[in-house]
C-alpha cells in the first residue's frame, strides 16, 4: 500500500473531515481490520481488508457552503467539525482535482454576480451551497447551485463565467432550497444550462447523474465492493435475483448481465425512478425496479411461496430489520450477499440469521473512504443443513 504522507492545513481549522489523515494508510487499514474483525469474527474468519493503492482524490462529488470571508468577499467550504462555522477550502486532498476546479469558478462567479450568502440564522441572501459532481468516464462536471429564492439574477452571465472558467462543466442547475434547515438540497431544481445531468459508468453499467442522486463517492473502491459482492453470490446466468434498498440500481444492474433475472425493491420514488430509466438505458430487460418498502414487499412475496435464488441488501447505516430478514429466510435463497456501511448493524443482522440458521462463507471488508474511520463489509451467507428456524 502507498505510504505517501500529506499535510493538510485545514485539519488545524477544525475540518474534522478526515480524521485519520495524519495515521499512515497502513495503519489505518489495520485499525480497520481490527475493528471488523472485533464486530464480526464471531460468525467466521475476517478476510484481509482491501484498501487502495493511491488513496487520495478519490471522491467524485463535494459541497462547498457559502459564507462571507476576509474583506467581506464571497467564500465558500465547509462546516468545522461540531458547528455551523464555514472553514473555507480551496482544494481537498480527497476530491478529484476537476471538484475543486469547478467549485473555484462557481465562487469566482458569483463574486462577479454579486451573490450574497444566505444567513441561516436570518433568513437573509441568496446562495447556500453549491453541490459539484465528476464523472471518472467522461471527465465531465454537474454543478449544482443551490439558492434560497427561485430567482437567481444574473443567470446568463452567471453560467457563461463559471464554462468560461472550467471547461469540463458540461451542465449547470439552480437547486431552489428555501428551507431553514441543514438540508443541502431543496425540492425545485430548473437546469440553466445543458442537459442537467451528466453519465458516469459502474461495473460496466452507465449511469445519469443528477444533483439528487445516489451514488457511491469512491468509484474505484465501489467497483471492488460490488465485484466482490457479485462474485460471493455465485452467479451463473440462472438464478433471480432480489436486490433490496436498490437505490438507483447500481449492484442489480451490475448483477443483471450474470442473472436471469433480476428484481430491485427501493422506497425512495426518486431513486426507484432513476433505477428504472438506468435499466431502460442499459437495455437490461431482465431487470424491473419498483417503488415499494422492501419488508413489506418481501413479506408478500414469502406469503405467496414465492423465492429467489440471491438476495442482495445494502441497507442505510441503520441496518436491516428483524421482519424483513425473516422475509428473507422465508424465501429460502441459496445466497444472501449482505453490504454494510456500519458493521455494528451488520453484527446485530448476522446473529439474527445465525440463530435462523445461516452461516457466513465471507467476510470482506473493503476501505471506500480512506482517512476517515468509515468501514464496508460484504457477508455472503448461505444457510446451513438442518439449521433452526
Amino acid at each position: 500500500m502507498a505510504e505517501e504522507r500529506h499535510i493538510c492545513a485545514l485539519l488545524r481549522q477544525g475540518c474534522g473531515g478526515c480524521p485519520l489523515l495524519e495515521t499512515p494508510y497502513p495503519e489505518q487499514l489495520r485499525q480497520k481490520q481490527a475493528r471488523v474483525e472485533a464486530l464480526l469474527g464471531e460468525f467466521g474468519p475476517v478476510s484481509p481488508i482491501l484498501g487502495m493503492e493511491h488513496p487520495w482524490h478519490y471522491r467524485n462529488k463535494a459541497i462547498s457552503t457559502f459564507c462571507t470571508g476576509p474583506g467581506r468577499r464571497l467564500d465558500s467550504g465547509i462546516y468545522a467539525a461540531g458547528t455551523h462555522r464555514v472553514v473555507p477550502v480551496a482544494s481537498c486532498l480527497l476530491h478529484h482535482p476537476a471538484l475543486d476546479e469547478a467549485v473555484e469558478a462557481v465562487r469566482r462567479a458569483a463574486r462577479l454576480c454579486r451573490y450574497e450568502p444566505y444567513q441561516e440564522d436570518r433568513g437573509t441572501g441568496l446562495v447556500r451551497h453549491v453541490l459539484v459532481r465528476h464523472s471518472r468516464a467522461t471527465g465531465r462536471v454537474l454543478v449544482a447551485l443551490v439558492t434560497a429564492a427561485p430567482v437567481l439574477p444574473g443567470a446568463r452571465a452567471f453560467v457563461s463565467k463559471v464554462r468560461e472558467l472550467c471547461p469540463q462543466v458540461e451542465t449547470i442547475v439552480q437547486n431552489i432550497n428555501p428551507r431553514r434547515s441543514s438540508a443541502v438540497l431543496g425540492p425545485r431544481e430548473k437546469v440553466l444550462w445543458g442537459r442537467g445531468y451528466i453519465e458516469d459508468t459502474l461495473c460496466g453499467v452507465r449511469f445519469r447523474l443528477g444533483a439528487s442522486s445516489f451514488y457511491q463517492i469512491n468509484p474505484e473502491q465501489t467497483e471492488v465492493l460490488y465485484r466482490t459482492a457479485l462474485d460471493g453470490a455465485g452467479l451463473d446466468g440462472t438464478q433471480t435475483v432480489v436486490d433490496a434498498y436498490c437505490g438507483v440500481g447500481t449492484i442489480g444492474l451490475a448483477a443483471a448481465g450474470r442473472a436471469r433475472r433480476v428484481l430491485g425493491v427501493e422506497f425512495n420514488p426518486s431513486a426507484a425512478r432513476c433505477a428504472a430509466q438506468n435499466a431502460r438505458a442499459n437495455g437490461a430487460g431482465n431487470a424491473r425496479f419498483l417503488c415499494a418498502d422492501a419488508t413489506a414487499y418481501l413479506q408478500g412475496m414469502a406469503a405467496r411461496g414465492e423465492r429467489a435464488d440471491v438476495v442482495f441488501l445494502d441497507p442505510p447505516r441503520a441496518g436491516s430489520t428483524p421482519e424483513f430478514l425473516g422475509a428473507v429466510d422465508r424465501m429460502g435463497p441459496e445466497r444472501i450477499v449482505y453490504i454494510s456501511c456500519n458493521p455494528e448493524t451488520q453484527r446485530r443482522d448476522l446473529r439474527l440469521l445465525a440463530g435462523r440458521g445461516w452461516k457466513a462463507r465471507l467476510l470482506q471488508p473493503v476501505d471506500l473512504f480512506p482517512h476517515t474511520e468509515h468501514v464496508e463489509c460484504v457477508a455472503v451467507l448461505a444457510k446451513i443443513r438442518g439449521g433452526g428456524m
